[in-house]
């Protein structure tokens, strides 16, 4: 079973956004939301629902993002 860095999908009131994706981006979304429906034991998320906890992490691993945040505060 794959490791996948998302967890478990947070079943927050939904913010509509509008976001134009690349076609293999998009496959690549439904995919991951299979699979992580699969390892979660849960129905497939949506995968647009994947797009702001993915952002999250990026930008929390992003170290030089931390740090200029930090030196603009």
């Amino acid at each position: 079973m794959a490791k996948l860095k998302l967890a478990t999908i947070a079943d927050d009131k939904p913010v509509k956004i509008t976001v134009e994706l690349p076609a293999p981006l998009h496959r690549d979304l439904v995919k991951y939301a299979e699979i992580l429906g699969r390892e979660t034991g849960q129905s497939s998320a949506n995968p647009t629902r994947l797009i702001v906890p993915m952002l999250e992490r990026f930008i929390a691993a992003d170290r030089g993002f931390a740090k200029a945040k930090k030196e603009e505060a």
